[in-house]
């Protein structure tokens, strides 16, 4: 009768925490789910995720999390990312894993498509995500005081194509962009964190209308899907870590750069596990101590064969495809 009784009780704490799964160091993780945008035959959701044991009278900070997978798969609550959103809960954020729509998850199917095609679809899916990421923010905004969430701490983080989309909510932000109209006049995140990420222009360049926030950049230097440099076509671009931070670099812009030699696009995603110290790093010295520094670390690999590090766009548009 008492193993019944105490079976019954472990189902009832269950069944109020929502789904839980238990980390490393036994903590319980709550996970809520919301519909925050419906777009078409697109239902858009986020799941929010903390740590009932460090509940605080003190607002938290908030991470969204950006999923990759080439704007043409990907899961907001895929297994693999829990260790990052644990390690983040650990330092006290509540962390936002959110859905966007994936433009080019159909449209490669379909038929083959040229080099300008893929370019036309590429700037749409982009511009769909970050649209999607303005919602998902807008959201959370209009939840802080349920929440117990700092909305002068809202960060973003990505992965690949989630990368991609966190570098340019910022890079809407700074130049008033109309999709970013949907924030409140003043808003910005407190930190962007771009692992393998790159931002996409039609004008030949980059051009801030406003400095950035603090960015972290991880990057590999032999990375074929998202460059790690830059790739131009006339004034069509894409342009990489490295771009985007010499670019920082002369703005005397508060950035921190992690150069990796002789590695490829699975950065990525083995960054959130393997450089939690420099995202540690980042999250401690730019954005709570808000200290002006620019720190560009790199890193050599001896233990891969030499990778091939010239690419040309047909290369990147196979690798994506």
């Amino acid at each position: 009768m008492r193993i019944k009784i105490l079976s019954l009780a472990f189902f009832s704490i269950f069944l109020l925490l929502g789904e839980c799964s238990y980390g490393a160091e036994y903590n319980v993780i709550r996970k809520q789910t919301f519909l925050y945008s419906v777009k078409g035959t697109d239902s858009l959701y986020l799941d929010k995720y903390d740590l009932p044991e460090m509940v605080s009278e003190k607002e938290k900070p908030c991470m969204i999390f950006v999923f990759g997978g080439a704007f043409t798969h990907g899961q907001r609550d895929a297994q693999k990312y829990l260790p990052y959103f644990e390690h983040l809960m650990n330092k006290g954020y509540t962390v936002v894993s959110i859905d966007y729509r994936l433009g080019l998850k159909n449209a490669l199917t379909v038929k083959e498509v040229t080099p300008n095609e893929f370019i036309a679809l590429f700037d749409k899916s982009i511009s769909m995500a970050t649209e999607d990421l303005y919602d998902a923010t807008r959201y959370i905004l209009n939840n802080v005081v349920e929440w117990n969430i700092d909305p002068s701490a809202i960060l973003v983080t990505g992965s690949s194509a989630g990368a991609i989309t966190a570098l340019h909510g910022e890079y809407g932000i700074c130049n008033q962009s109309e999709l970013c109209k949907v924030l409140p006049i003043g808003f910005n995140y407190a930190g962007i964190i771009s692992c393998a990420g790159a931002i996409f222009s039609k004008t030949g360049g980059l051009n801030w209308g406003e400095n950035p926030v603090p960015i972290l950049l991880l990057h590999g230097d032999a990375d074929k899907n998202v460059p790690y440099d830059k790739i131009e076509i006339s004034q069509i671009g894409l342009y990489g870590s490295k771009y985007i931070a010499e670019q920082l670099n002369l703005m005397s812009n508060p950035s921190y750069f992690y150069d990796i030699e002789n590695s490829g696009h699975e950065v990525s995603e083995e960054s959130l596990i393997q450089n939690q110290n420099e995202i540690d790093i980042f999250l401690d010295r730019f954005v709570n101590e808000k200290r002006p520094l620019i720190i560009h670390e790199k890193i050599r690999q001896l233990d891969k064969p030499l990778m091939p590090k010239d690419f040309s766009l047909e290369d990147y548009i196979k690798a994506n495809m």
